[in-house]
């Protein structure tokens, strides 16, 4: 019974309408319509293993008349396993309850995770009608599991006499039991009642959200007609507007607008107009579809949270986490905020100078900053977007950077796989060998945005490693670049490369991963450490060997010239105020808005986001949080409510780690091969804290996060 899938029980929606032939009394037509749908399930690829390499998914053969009876009768099949464990009359062991409820739910598991990768990347009407439908009988479905007092009672009884079990069975049980309890195993009848109306209406409210935010990628684009509003950016990127109008059935320049608040568009364009148009559309964004949603959301959490005896959901989130309380979070974010603004607001009188004598008179806006932070960047360092993006082409990127590091690292290597289908013309599928040409797994890439995509990039599985059933992973990355006009190539920020790294490393994760049980495997871990192993390859993509491996112009294939490599390094550490700053006021937004209690009534949006943002501190109008509550997509959609600040909190052991890394000989085998073992291969099957003191020698300390965000010298 894998962890993701019921995360996505929990979370996403499916209809089962289509499951039963129509109902008649008409013995022929009875027997049409049965042969009819035995056809159809004989024709369903969902039904069995994937024959193709690593069971990668049959993307040419899956259609969407598949996922609807797979999930009804996946749903059927695991509820029937989970009741011949619950109801076995055996006396509960590990093997015949736990490591049974392991082998639980496969079918459900292989189609909840195609289905819900594709909804993330290639989703339409039909996708988000599923998803809307099936919710709350997902959440049903998981509440059928965990609230079985029958079944609870076995894993007690396992929990309680665990001792003899070895360290990672150990693991197992703790895990499970841990599971039971935080979804309500304890509680009475009526209490259980209770928690499976809030749980259906959390996950309902919750695929709502995130179907608002895709109809917004969408509806809230930028048209503009008139070209010449669009100077400051290239003939490239203009050109790139063009065709997505295009595409859109649209005149003019079709701008759409990333999952962030900023834009990274504004970096560019001269029409201050302009630039104020698009961030009013991003920041303002969703508010009435998503407004109240989240407060609903917001106060049905804090009562889940009550039921199961936490003061509010930050608590309720927290406790399984490495923070394990909001007081460890609240500390750590308080601790940076001052120390981020003061550096902001020296940032924002470089900007305001810089704006005046262009003519332009009063504070920095919103709206001004990226724009006049790229004309003091590139006074400071004499360095601007244009000069670096050449050296900076997306699959010099990957092939001659990224997996050039992961090489030197780890000793692997990728080779493409073009006999295997992919879901979009635009992905690329590799597999992946250790030195010695043993195979690992299947990595997919998968770099443009388009319509139907979610915003933002992310790392997830189609296939989970795990010695139970002896799967090798299959994993992608997901990013949102831009994709050129025909012809062109695609040219990279250093911050996108930057991405690039740091979503592998999620993928590093997965692929590493050497663990027996699936709901232990891979990046199965707290929140606030699965982005510790992304973080920590960020730094790769500056090391000096690797940079002048990747950095070469597109079309000459010349290196990066010496001292414009020393200006862009030079350069990492600008504007670091402002990005730790729109950080923090997201993170702490979201922890405002889950220590909540279950009794507050809160009707205005943006007076809480205000309030919150004062209460730390943070209430300075020219950075706004990084998302605001209407697109905050993490906190509302994802799995990642009360826990925003885990990126800041493992960015605490990234850098500690690459730091101790850079001491030891930096980028060698040895040193990849020690993280490899003691962090990426382990998942969650050992306990993180000792799994990093057993790399490292010690606890983290936060001196090396301060030095990567230039907060000190």
């Amino acid at each position: 019974m894998r962890t993701t899938l019921i995360a996505a029980a929990i979370s996403a929606a499916f209809t089962l309408t289509a499951c039963s032939p129509s109902v008649s009394t008409d013995t022929a037509a009875k027997t049409d319509s049965t042969k009819t749908m035995a056809v159809k399930q004989e024709m369903n690829v969902l039904l069995e293993k994937s024959p193709l390499a690593f069971q990668a998914p049959q993307f040419d053969k899956i259609q969407m008349s598949d996922y609807e009876p797979i999930f009804k009768q996946g749903m059927d099949e695991q509820a029937a396993e989970i009741l011949t464990i619950a109801n076995n009359p055996q006396p509960a062991t590990f093997e015949n309850t736990l490591v049974a409820m392991e082998k639980t739910g496969v079918l459900l598991s292989r189609v909840a995770k195609v289905f819900f990768a594709l909804s993330g990347v290639i989703s339409n009407d039909e996708f988000q009608r599923i998803e809307a439908e099936l919710a709350p009988q997902l959440a049903a479905h998981s509440d059928n599991i965990y609230l079985n007092e029958t079944l609870f009672k076995r894993v007690a009884s396992i929990y309680a006499d665990k001792a003899l079990l070895n360290k990672e069975d150990q693991r197992l049980v703790d895990y499970y039991y841990n599971e039971f309890i935080r979804a309500g195993a304890k509680l009475d009848d009526t209490q259980k009642n209770q928690m499976r109306d809030i749980n259906e209406q959390i996950s309902s409210l919750q695929t709502e959200f995130s179907q608002n935010l895709l109809a917004s990628f969408k509806n809230d684009v930028i048209l503009v007609q008139d070209k010449a509003q669009l100077s400051g950016l290239s003939a490239a990127d203009i050109a790139s507007l063009a065709e997505a109008a295009k595409g859109a059935d649209k005149e003019g320049y079709m701008i759409t607008l990333v999952n962030t608040t900023r834009q990274p568009i504004l970096a560019s364009l001269e029409n201050r107009e302009l630039r104020k148009k698009i961030w009013q559309a991003s920041a303002n964004r969703a508010m009435d579809t998503n407004g109240p949603i989240l407060l609903n959301l917001v106060q049905l959490r804090a009562q889940k949270a009550s039921l199961l005896g936490f003061p509010n959901w930050a608590s309720y989130a927290t406790e399984d986490q490495m923070a394990k309380n909001p007081a460890a979070v609240i500390a750590i974010l308080d601790k940076l905020a001052p120390k981020a603004l003061v550096k902001a607001k020296a940032e924002a009188a470089d900007i305001e100078e810089q704006m005046h004598a262009d003519g332009v008179t009063g504070e920095v806006q919103p709206w001004d900053w990226a724009y006049y932070g790229e004309k003091v960047r590139k006074v400071k360092f004499d360095l601007d977007d244009s000069q670096v993006k050449p050296y900076f082409e997306l699959n010099y990127v990957l092939e001659n950077g990224l997996f050039f590091a992961m090489e030197k690292l780890y000793g692997i290597h990728f080779k493409e796989r073009k006999d295997l289908p992919v879901y979009h013309a635009d992905v690329r599928c590799f597999e992946v060998f250790n030195q010695d040409n043993s195979s690992i797994g299947l990595f997919y890439f998968d770099p443009y945005a388009r319509e139907g995509k979610g915003g933002g990039a992310w790392m997830d599985e189609f296939v989970t490693q795990n010695f139970l059933f002896d799967e090798k992973p299959v994993v992608f990355n997901v990013l949102n670049n831009v994709k050129p006009a025909p012809g062109q190539p695609t040219l990279l920020s250093f911050d996108e490369a930057t991405t690039l790294f740091h979503e592998f490393g999620h993928a590093a994760h997965g692929l590493f991963s050497q663990v027996k049980y699936p709901s232990l495997a891979g990046t199965n871990t707290a929140r606030d450490f699965v982005e510790f192993p992304s973080q920590f390859n960020e730094d790769w993509d500056i090391e000096p060997s690797v940079i002048a491996n990747y950095a070469k112009h597109y079309q000459s294939g010349e290196a990066i010239p010496d001292d414009l490599l020393e200006r862009v390094l030079n350069s990492i550490k600008f504007n670091q105020g402002y990005d730790t700053t729109e950080y923090l006021a997201a993170a702490l937004l979201d922890m405002e808005w889950h220590m909540i209690g279950a009794d507050a009534k809160i009707t205005d949006v943006a007076a809480f986001e205000q309030q919150a943002l004062a209460k730390h501190g943070l209430d300075y109008a020219p950075i706004p949080p990084r998302y605001k509550s209407a697109y905050f997509s993490h906190t509302f959609a994802g799995g990642y409510s009360a826990g925003y600040y885990a990126y800041l909190w493992t960015e605490v052991f990234a850098a500690d780690a690459f730091a101790h890394m850079q001491k030891s000989g930096g980028l060698n085998r040895e040193n990849g091969d020690e993280f490899r073992e003691k962090i990426l291969s382990i998942g969650n099957s050992k306990d993180l804290m000792e799994s990093y003191v057993g790399f490292r020698g010690q606890q983290p300390d936060t001196d090396a996060l301060l030095k990567r965000r230039g907060l000190v010298h």
